[in-house]
């Protein structure tokens, strides 16, 4: 059974992107009833903030995304420091003493030489004498994890088939920083064997740590986990859209998304699957395959989340909805405004038809007659919406628009709506009829 994790760094909200990564790691677990982790990468002390812990917890609750267990690599500095003096004594790490403006400039050096920007392993070049005068100058190291050039890095990846490496194309990675604290590689590592992670999946532009990481776990005796590198999103107009990183689940909960539209839409997408309105996760559970995720970037785009949500919407049962309905509105309410909303933040303004005030438009003399004439005819019984228009219909000889449409205008002030069939029902006999008698000028 898989063991999969997804590590958001609490320093912001989840955006989109976040949001279909950890929902691709619970699915890849769920659906082999394994186990999803959530692990706080809040290693960077200076820009981690414990209110985007909270919201990280509450938004994925939200979403449903529940974890087996949670993890904070603040509480798990031990196990780092460990590892890394293992690694230090076996001789993969070493420290490097150039200022971030040396290194800087030996990039640019490179790079106006058309060659690629790879570390030079010029801290491995300086002796031990060397290394106490910079010491001793108040020159605090930092420590890089030392690649084997000599053994390549290969994987089959879940997504993008072979992946391979030349290690010497690679810079030597910086996993600690002069003031002691961890960068993402090292704790990332540690964690990921500690856990019995089996299983990473995450996006695109982590493949190359990917390769550095390989290295990491056969350093420290471990198996590697099976890696997994989905394409990354875009928005609509095919570009990186850096909108993508503001779309969050407080923006969608203000335009009303559910969030089984979220999850309908970003468990398919990118996947040669159709995205279609399924709110039952069970059934998005048994179709989900890493076989079926293609390489090309993925297209967000907010028309396919709002019809999506709107196809969810109009699907759901009042049961499930009755606790989030105005008062006064029952199944009957539900199922003829159901068919008209987009939100469940609409229902209100429609329900508004039933419970008034409604503001009448302007009517002529002769559809002032003719609604005169149906407050008189109304009639109440099973059905009687049929019974008056076809009274009406009788009596005048009107039909299509100019039988129904004063009616609608008359009852509930607007164009179009639910179906008059099933609201006027719900508006009852006297309100109908002082409506009725209002537009005929009574």
């Amino acid at each position: 059974m898989p063991t999969t994790r997804f590590a958001p760094s609490p320093t912001g909200r989840l955006h989109v992107g976040n949001i279909r990564t950890a929902l691709h790691n619970w699915m890849l677990a769920r659906k082999a009833r394994g186990t999803f982790f959530l692990r706080i990468d809040d290693t960077d002390a200076e820009r981690s903030r414990e209110e985007y812990v909270e919201a990280i917890r509450a938004d994925l609750a939200w979403l449903g995304i529940e974890a087996d267990q949670e993890y904070r690599q603040s509480l798990r500095k031990d196990l780092y420091e460990a590892a890394f003096q293992a690694l230090r004594v076996g001789g993969r790490i070493y420290p490097a003493y150039e200022t971030s403006q040396e290194l800087e400039i030996k990039r640019k050096i490179l790079l106006s030489r058309g060659l690629p920007p790879i570390y030079d392993r010029g801290a491995l070049n300086l002796t031990e004498e060397q290394r106490a005068a910079k010491e001793a100058e108040g020159v605090a190291p930092h420590w890089r994890f030392k690649l084997d050039h000599d053994e390549p890095i290969a994987w089959e990846d879940g997504v993008r088939g072979t992946v391979k490496f030349d290690p010497a194309q690679l810079s030597d990675p910086v996993i600690r920083r002069a003031d002691g604290s961890w960068l993402y590689m090292l704790p990332s590592t540690v964690d990921d064997v500690d856990m019995g992670v089996t299983q990473v999946l995450r996006g695109e532009d982590h493949v190359s740590n990917t390769a550095v990481q390989i290295q990491m776990f056969t350093a420290m005796g471990a198996e590697p986990p099976a890696f997994a590198h989905e394409a990354l999103l875009v928005g609509k107009e095919g570009k990186l859209s850096k909108r993508l990183g503001s779309l969050g689940c407080d923006s969608f909960r203000q335009r009303g998304i559910e969030p089984e539209a979220i999850i309908a839409l970003l468990a398919r997408l990118g996947t040669s699957q159709p995205v279609e309105p399924i709110a039952d996760r069970a059934a998005l559970l048994e179709t989900f395959d890493l076989s079926t995720f293609g390489r090309a970037p993925a297209k967000f785009d907010d028309a396919d989340l709002d019809r999506i949500n709107t196809a969810v919407v109009h699907a759901m049962p009042y049961d499930a909805v009755k606790h989030r309905l105005p008062k006064g509105m029952d199944k009957a309410g539900w199922h003829a405004v159901q068919p008209n909303i987009a939100t469940l933040s609409d229902v209100d303004e429609w329900w508004r038809l039933v419970t008034g005030p409604i503001t009448q438009p302007e009517f002529s003399d002769e559809d002032r007659t003719y609604l005169a004439l149906a407050a008189a005819a109304l009639t109440w019984g099973d059905d009687p919406w049929g019974a008056l228009t076809t009274a009406l219909k009788e009596a005048t000889g009107r039909k299509g628009k100019a039988l129904f449409l004063p009616l609608r205008q008359a009852l509930t002030g607007m164009d179009h709506g639910p179906d008059m069939g099933e609201l006027l029902p719900l508006i009852g006999e006297d309100e109908a009829r002082a409506r009725l008698e209002q537009a005929g000028g009574r």
